[in-house]
């Protein structure tokens, strides 16, 4: 696939959603371009001996709403291609969850799991430097976050550089998010995009017309699930999927696979992963030696969660999932996504499902801005309140609750609470409105609403200031 374009096929993703409205052709070429790509090199000093150039990149797709937001991401197949594309992404999924910013994305061309930690270090304090010399690191204007092969602790280690490059700014720390508690992050961050993948294929799996359509009964209850990647997002997907009665039957990762028709234990999964780094000797479930054979075996859903590129038109005819939940972003091409469609197989696209972690990532970022931890001001107001309330029941009724039933309704939301109440209802409104849409204007498929969705917002954004008359 050396032909491929990522950022192809995003970009004909919007020429299919813009056939559905009414703006003026130069009006959409603005809001398929990428605004800024700057490609940068560095060379970091290894802790053998010698010295090594890195390659990275940061690229803002659109400036319509500032900040721009999007992920850092540490890989070595990371290419511009790739960045412009995912920065792409970021700005309709911004869009289509109505989260005020516009959309970017960094990648480093490096194999993290080759470098020691120092030398990682050096690289992510130097790679936001380079940043920071051209102003694409700022609270006002562009904040990162963590994204594949990264996380808290590069994290930290960007907000402290910036911080210490400008000491004097009160809301430094929020440069970036993704950040650890203790600097400044948000409860709730490191789950968000498999909580958000959760709550997305929960609302799908909700509608009777449409499981219907597709040969499924309504509901979590007994789906069965593979899993493709046991990372940060694969693992709560699959943990809350399990938890509302679906069957995860299988997980593959980079080196290897673990089915098991009767259903596998994902924190026992996770622990093995966790103390030896592989999945591939759990011993209640059989092992698959090609992780990409688990795509194609029989189940009521996959969750690609790994990388883009995953699903293709030599494996789609393959594909015997009636529900794809794309939780990577970009794990089925264009091509393959025309042949699954023309199977009748529902895809509930990237656009919308992993938006849960730019979701909570605004919510840190309006933490770091006001300051102030979310439930800190009021949860033991409403306590006292939920108390009196309590009191006034028993009074008027006689009767008497357990003290577990007080302690249940009287407790206030802490931070955490009201960052789950925050992303459950921006992820479950959006999808009742891209599925309202998608009947309104009789779009074929979610996808293609979605974008649509992004486009009508975006384009109003740019009419509104008077950019195309």
């Amino acid at each position: 696939m050396s032909d491929y374009s990522f950022f192809g096929d995003v970009s004909s993703y919007i020429d299919r959603a813009a056939s559905y409205t009414d703006h003026p052709s130069g009006l959409i070429d603005q809001i398929k371009q990428c605004n800024s790509i700057y490609k940068f090199n560095f060379p970091i000093k290894l802790s053998g001996g010698g010295y090594r150039v890195i390659t990275g990149w940061r690229v803002q797709h659109s400036h319509h709403r500032l900040p721009v937001k999007g992920g850092i991401r540490y890989s070595s197949h990371v290419n511009e291609d790739e960045v412009k594309a995912l920065a792409a992404l970021m700005t309709f999924k911004c869009a289509l969850v109505d989260v005020p910013f516009g959309g970017a994305k960094g990648g480093v061309s490096i194999n993290p799991r080759e470098y020691k930690e120092p030398e990682l270090e050096s690289i992510t304090r130097r790679y936001t430097a380079e940043l920071i010399k051209k102003n694409f690191i700022s609270p006002a204007l562009d904040v990162p976050a963590p994204d594949y092969g990264t996380g808290e602790r590069e994290m930290a280690w960007i907000a402290d550089i910036y911080s210490t490059f400008y000491p004097e700014q009160i809301n430094a720390y929020g440069c970036v998010t993704g950040k650890p508690i203790s600097l400044h992050g948000i409860r709730g961050r490191t789950e968000a995009t498999g909580r958000g993948v959760y709550f997305g294929i929960r609302e799908a799996v909700s509608i009777e017309e449409d499981m219907k359509a597709i040969g499924l009964s309504p509901g979590l209850e007994g789906k069965k699930v593979i899993v493709q990647g046991l990372g940060n997002v694969g693992y709560h997907s699959a943990k809350f999927l399990q938890e509302s009665g679906a069957i995860i039957i299988g997980v593959a990762e980079y080196n290897g696979g673990i089915y098991n028709e009767d259903g596998l234990d994902i924190e026992n999964l996770m622990k093995l992963k966790t103390s030896s780094g592989s999945i591939v000797n759990y011993s209640k479930g059989k092992g698959i030696l090609n992780p990409n054979d688990l795509l194609e075996y029989e189940c009521d859903i996959l969750v690609p969660a790994a990388l883009e590129n995953q699903i293709t038109k030599d494996n789609a005819n393959r594909i015997k999932a009636k529900i794809i939940a794309e939780a990577a972003n970009g794990p089925i091409t264009r091509e393959a996504e025309e042949i699954l469609l023309a199977r009748n197989v529902f895809i509930l696209p990237d656009l919308y499902l992993n938006a849960g972690g730019v979701t909570v990532s605004y919510f840190e970022w309006l933490k770091n801005l006001s300051r102030v931890s979310f439930g800190r001001m009021d949860k033991r107001y409403e306590e006292v309140n939920n108390r009196r309330i309590l009191q006034a029941m028993e009074e008027l009724t006689g009767g008497q609750l357990s003290d577990a039933h007080h302690k249940l309704l009287e407790t206030g939301p802490g931070e955490v609470d009201i960052v789950n109440s925050g992303l459950e209802e921006i992820m479950v409104s959006a999808y009742h409105e891209t599925r309202e849409l998608m009947k309104t204007k009789d779009i074929p498929d979610f996808r293609t609403a979605s974008f649509v969705s992004s486009v009508e917002k975006i384009a109003i954004s740019y009419l509104s200031r008077g950019i195309f008359p």
